[in-house]
């Protein structure tokens, strides 16, 4: 191993997401197959048994990319000099809790582990918030950045991604890696919006390829939009492996270039782009542009249909971030 090591935290270690990234970031999905990796397993105190039961089987496993491994309930040592923080834990909304106390819950988290990110993690750390509502949890935590910087703090909608080209795919009889420049806007939630109308298919234009644009304004929105509710509905349980292999490709992406040219959804800063509220952790087609850049595609046109439904979920948003403003630094 040529190649000094990289160290990546993962919150929330012990959980269902958490346990179906470590595995694949150790065999080298993350970061690529000549990187050596360093894991920093990061949860609460009483989850730290697991998370130890967790690093034998990754030792186990005997992953020649596997530099160490190890477990921690303090930020400053579960975020020491990491390169990468992985932010998957969080409370779940349970039955009956309002949006708003989840919200409240859940910043309380993000305020402390933005905190301890910006105090302990190297200078240049890449963060990506997984932990739901992942916007604004971003937002808070990215509220933190005095010393790192605020820009590489992102939440994941590459899940929201994966889903609707796997539809666009499905629908049209393609292979889904013909499916180009597919990208959500917004927020992770149902207010998302998976922007078609630039996406391609074998080249050519999703309508041209689909020929349905009832069922794309329709069912392919509304499918996408409710995935994660209809895959509670039928397991019991949230996403995990799904979630997980989105995170995977959302760090892969940015860290390595890979994608690059081709859209990618990002929930990154508003810089004010397409009139979006400048701050908002906001989901855009991004692009790579170097191995740990990204940039907002530009000059995209932006239809009734589309303008529509931006400003819902820019809406949706704001409502957050004004509910959670007093956590904001």
């Amino acid at each position: 191993m040529s190649k000094a090591p990289v160290r990546v935290a993962v919150t929330g270690a012990a959980g269902n997401i958490g346990y179906a990234l470590l595995f694949r970031i150790a065999k080298g999905d993350l970061l690529g197959p000549d990187q050596p990796v360093i894991l920093h397993l990061v949860d609460l105190p009483q989850a730290i048994q697991a998370c130890q039961g967790v690093i034998m089987e990754l030792e186990d496993c005997a992953f020649p990319l596997l530099a160490g491994a190890k477990a921690s309930a303090d930020g400053a040592e579960g975020f020491g000099d990491v390169d990468y923080a992985i932010l998957v834990g969080a409370k779940p909304r349970g039955p009956g809790m309002e949006r708003a106390d989840l919200l409240k819950d859940n910043g309380k988290i993000f305020t402390g582990q933005g905190s301890a990110i910006d105090a302990n993690a190297r200078e240049d750390v890449r963060v990506l918030v997984v932990g739901n509502p992942c916007n604004t949890n971003a937002l808070i935590a990215s509220s933190r950045a005095k010393r790192t910087n605020p820009a590489n703090y992102t939440a994941m909608t590459r899940l929201d991604q994966n889903r609707a080209m796997a539809q666009l795919a499905a629908r049209s009889g393609k292979p889904v890696s013909t499916v180009k420049n597919l990208a959500v806007w917004g927020n992770h939630s149902p207010t998302m919006f998976p922007n078609w109308f630039d996406a391609t298919i074998d080249g050519r234009p999703v309508a041209e390829v689909i020929g349905d644009d009832a069922w794309l304004n329709g069912d392919f929105l509304k499918t996408v939009q409710q995935r994660g509710k209809a895959i509670i509905d039928a397991r019991g349980l949230s996403s995990a492996a799904s979630a997980a292999g989105a995170a995977i490709d959302h760090v892969h992406s940015w860290a390595t270039g890979a994608m690059t040219g081709d859209f990618v959804s990002m929930a990154v800063p508003s810089d004010g782009s397409y009139g979006i509220p400048t701050g908002l952790i906001f989901s855009f087609p991004c692009r790579i542009t170097a191995p740990g850049k990204y940039e907002i595609v530009q000059g995209l046109e932006i239809n009734d249909v589309a303008r529509a439904a931006l400003q819902k979920t820019t809406d949706e948003l704001l409502g957050e971030r004004d509910l959670v403003a007093s956590m904001l630094a």
